[in-house]
């Protein structure tokens, strides 16, 4: 099988993702490390049924789950408020 070429910036390497290409032989993952957030805790919230129902209707056209959905919304709101 034929090497390819690696991407020489990562404007090339997104594009080619972007456009399906495998890119798994131009990762090299032998220094590749993950992060634990830590212990998980479980929150309660309750929230206006309207609220729900404008989640689950974006939610349901980027296809991914409820809570997946707001725990990268809290996540992103988090970070933007550390940088102030």
């Amino acid at each position: 099988m034929k090497r390819k070429h690696l991407a020489k910036t990562a404007e090339e390497f997104d594009q080619r993702f972007d456009s399906g290409e495998d890119i798994h032989g131009l990762i090299d993952v032998s220094r590749a490390k993950t992060t634990r957030c830590g212990r998980k805790v479980r929150i309660t919230l309750d929230v206006a049924e309207s609220l729900v129902k404008d989640i689950d209707a974006i939610r349901e056209k980027i296809g991914v789950d409820r809570g997946a959905l707001i725990k990268v919304w809290l996540h992103e709101k988090v970070l933007e408020q550390k940088k102030l």
